[in-house]
């Protein structure tokens, strides 16, 4: 029974072999890359990629993170693209075909007929003078010197290599595009980063009758029961659709540390007249930061024109999932 030492040992040895595969990849990026590049960026339909096996499995990361990052992209098994999948992909696609031997059966049938449709083809083997590599318009080496099972026979060292070399083409292309971050959110709108890149305070604010307002004339008294009544704990103080301040939980919890009768004196005198205020167009993110920064947990949403048009509240932006 191998203790822990063993498996320390193999998974050191593994780390090794694999990242010595990675770095030996430096030395085949060169024209070759560079055509498969324009290939991809020129491309008028979508980047078809496919392979068997575990090549398959890893083309599936490879067209995944590409579509995501601003070049269309989607995966193909060889297998069902011989019985009418191959259906899916026109003249004006780039196909990039995976397997590490190049001799993939399922994937070469397929070539003479993306042969005959004009498609350029990229392809990926680990052998120069495999069929595959022959009959690719561009083709990129995989070529490993060892895999990191002991046998030799599961792909591991290859694969890396393979997902590091998909990685380097959607980059490439990404920084090529001018891909943004607000891009990468649009095309991911259900995740914490595309919330995070696409919600606005004006998707989430309280507005028309849900915002605790008073005019400053109004006794404290009133105000207070505005307040519980929206529970934002803020209440907006308004005179002619104009802000003139804001009465919080915190200033009501000053006013008890004075001599001020809450029945009858007016909120005017009591409101904090220099309230913080935000846009609402302004990032949900943003206004965490800014509600953070002032330690505050309610704060007052405003148009161009810096007329009150809503209230945001710490809780509305976790609601939303922003954080």
């Amino acid at each position: 029974m191998p203790d822990s030492t063993d498996y320390i040992a193999s998974a050191l040895r593994t780390v090794r072999i694999e990242t010595d595969a990675v770095r030996s990849l430096e030395a085949t990026l060169g024209e070759d890359f560079t055509k498969a590049c324009d290939l991809m960026l020129n491309c008028r339909g979508r980047v078809i990629v496919s392979g068997m096996g575990k090549s398959g499995h890893i083309g599936r990361k490879i067209a995944a993170t590409l579509a995501s990052t601003g070049t269309p992209a989607f995966f193909v098994h060889p297998g069902e693209a011989g019985h009418g999948d191959l259906g899916m992909v026109t003249e004006e696609d780039v196909v990039i075909g995976i397997s590490y031997s190049g001799t993939s059966v399922e994937l070469l049938t397929l070539l003479p007929v993306i042969k005959r449709m004009g498609t350029p083809l990229i392809g990926m083997s680990g052998n120069i003078q495999s069929p595959l590599a022959k009959e690719s318009d561009v083709h990129l080496s995989i070529k490993v010197d060892t895999e990191a099972c002991p046998l030799n026979l599961a792909p591991t060292s290859s694969t890396t290599l393979t997902m590091v070399l998909g990685d380097c083409l959607a980059i490439a292309l990404l920084e090529k595009r001018g891909f943004t971050a607000e891009d990468f959110a649009f095309s991911h709108p259900s995740g914490a980063l595309g919330r995070k890149l696409l919600l606005k305070v004006e998707d989430i604010m309280h507005s028309g009758n849900e915002i605790p307002e008073c005019h400053p004339d109004q006794p404290l008294k009133e105000a207070l029961m505005v307040m519980t009544e929206k529970g934002l704990g803020i209440t907006l103080i308004t005179e002619n659709d104009h802000l003139a301040g804001v009465f919080t939980d915190g200033d009501l919890r000053r006013v008890f540390d004075t001599d001020t009768d809450m029945r009858s004196s007016p909120i005017r005198e009591m409101m904090n007249s220099n309230p913080k205020t935000i846009q609402h167009h302004m990032l949900a993110a943003q206004a965490l930061g800014y509600m953070e920064d002032h330690k505050i947990t309610a704060v007052v949403v405003v148009d161009a024109e810096q007329q009150p048009i809503g209230v945001l509240h710490m809780h509305d932006i976790l609601r939303a999932g922003v954080v």
